[in-house]
């Protein structure tokens, strides 16, 4: 049930690859009654981009060029570049691959700062990497959404057998854990909880009690400040 915060309230939701944070987000926005900013999505769809382009990650210059270029539309549910829709191209391997390095270069962080940023002025729930620590370090409730790497692998392997693509567990499995080391020591904005952050492990609880933890604790913030 969707139910209107009287005061808007920012929810930062952070964590590593196949934790879950995009759906858990989604559905805490909708409970409370906010904005959902994926962004995620926006760092994979810029991946995309500079792939389509032949952009190598370590070829700055033609980063940096290709960035002034780009324009990014967010709709609903749906993400555009340059009036490309790539919201179901950006969900392969491939993109799982080549993002990590490419959501490491500060001109391609830099360029997105100020736009998250301007979401959450009337609320927002933004799920990502450094929500918490960078984007929104003064965000209302921070939350790091994390799992086992088996799990994080078996629900990703789960999810591209339903969308009927090949899967490799023992592949994806490899791809998380590559993801969380180079998440975790990459030098711009590396993947840590925020400070005052709750630390949610969801190995063994379903996606109703995830939401359901987080809408609770979202309330418990809302009327406190009251």
């Amino acid at each position: 049930m969707r139910e209107k915060m009287k005061k808007p309230i920012t929810v930062a939701i952070d964590g590593p690859a196949a934790a879950g944070k995009s759906t858990v987000a989604c559905l805490v926005a909708e409970k409370l009654g906010v904005r959902y900013l994926d962004t995620g999505s926006i760092y994979r769809a810029i991946a995309w981009w500079l792939d389509s382009l032949g952009v190598m990650p370590d070829d700055l210059a033609a980063v940096e060029k290709a960035m002034r270029e780009l324009t990014v539309e967010i709709c609903g549910d749906r993400i555009s570049v340059c009036g490309v829709d790539v919201t179901d191209a950006i969900r392969t391997p491939e993109i799982d691959r080549i993002v990590s390095p490419i959501s490491a270069i500060k001109c391609v962080r830099d360029s997105i700062l100020a736009v998250q940023r301007a979401q959450a002025e009337n609320g927002v729930v933004a799920d990502g990497r450094d929500i918490g620590t960078v984007v929104l370090p003064d965000a209302d409730l921070k939350i790091f959404l994390t799992a086992s790497a088996e799990e994080r692998a078996g629900r990703r392997y789960r999810e591209r057998l339903a969308r009927k693509e090949d899967a490799d567990y023992d592949e994806i499995l490899r791809q998380v854990n590559e993801r969380d080391q180079a998440d975790m020591n990459r030098n711009i904005s590396p993947l840590r909880p925020a400070q005052g952050a709750v630390i949610l492990d969801t190995t063994e609880m379903t996606l109703e009690e995830v939401v359901e933890v987080i809408v609770g604790l979202a309330k418990e913030m809302a009327e406190g400040s009251n």
